[in-house]
């Protein structure tokens, strides 16, 4: 499918499926309390609730039968190599942000990317809990409830808004300071997609993630980010390619293009600083 208009009515589909199936999982959400979903723990220690599963098993079936040729990624589904011989492919996080979910934060997302050739060219972000949806498609620009989202218009990085993890944050900032630049660091924000896409909303100038994200954590948010101007890169500058055998990733940055270099170093050597090697 690679026709501009096809996947237009593509997107669209996509979009009012994240929207039935997080209509679903906000009925076991309790804002500022435990949820209600069955909770279980995975292998490696993180919660999978039954709305998770709830809404894997929904997206499978609808997405499936809208391309029934694309391959399938999911978090909450075992993956096989099936997936690999598919130029096309669904790349799904049920719930991004499930410890956020089952805690009553409501910053908890249903990710949706179909990707082609290892590229994003659509994504669905959708936050029920917060009323928030972005939605974007290659080469048409990306929205935010239904307005043009765009990266932060901030002239230089003093004065930035940057959310991430401490221990990279921090050795960035330091790097940043000696050049007279000062940044914020904002408090956590649980769903890795989310905190890539409030860079495409222009709420945060930039928002690193450590090793091992994940294609489903971050695919969609990778080409709502690309049409609000932005991108997401690993450290040498290179954007993530999808669908390959292993779907993890280093550390990786999102911020408007135009800081991308500069934020790149600053975060090598933030690195080098802690560590004494960038790996």
């Amino acid at each position: 499918m690679s026709n501009s208009n096809a996947l237009s009515t593509l997107l669209a589909a996509m979009t009012d499926a994240a929207h039935v199936a997080g209509a679903d999982a906000l009925t076991f959400f309790r804002s500022g309390q435990l949820t209600q979903a069955r909770v279980d723990t995975k292998h490696g220690g993180s919660p999978v609730t039954e709305a998770d599963l709830r809404v894997d098993v929904y997206l499978r079936e609808r997405l499936g039968a809208l391309v029934p040729e694309a391959g399938w990624l999911s978090e909450e589904t075992a993956d096989t190599s099936a997936r690999l011989e598919k130029s096309a492919v669904f790349i799904v996080d049920p719930i991004d942000g499930t410890r956020a979910f089952v805690g009553g934060d409501p910053r908890w997302a249903v990710s949706i990317a179909y990707v082609v050739d290892g590229v994003p060219v659509l994504g669905v972000l959708h936050l029920p809990a917060l009323q928030e949806t972005f939605v974007a498609q290659a080469g048409r620009g990306a929205t935010l409830n239904g307005v043009a989202a765009a990266v932060s218009a901030r002239p230089t990085l003093d004065g930035g808004r940057f959310a991430g993890p401490k221990s990279l944050i921090d050795p960035m900032s330091g790097h940043l300071a000696k050049d007279g630049l000062n940044i914020t660091r904002e408090p956590k924000i649980p769903s890795l997609a989310y905190r890539f896409a409030c860079v495409a909303s222009g709420v945060l100038e930039a928002a690193v993630a450590s090793t091992n994200a994940q294609d489903w954590d971050i695919a969609a948010a990778d080409v709502i980010l690309r049409e609000a101007g932005g991108a997401v890169t690993n450290l040498q500058g290179q954007m993530p390619t999808y669908n390959l055998p292993d779907t993890s990733h280093g550390v990786l940055l999102a911020a408007p293009t135009r800081f991308q270099d500069q934020l790149n170093a600053a975060l090598g050597h933030g690195r080098e600083s802690v560590s004494g090697r960038v790996g």
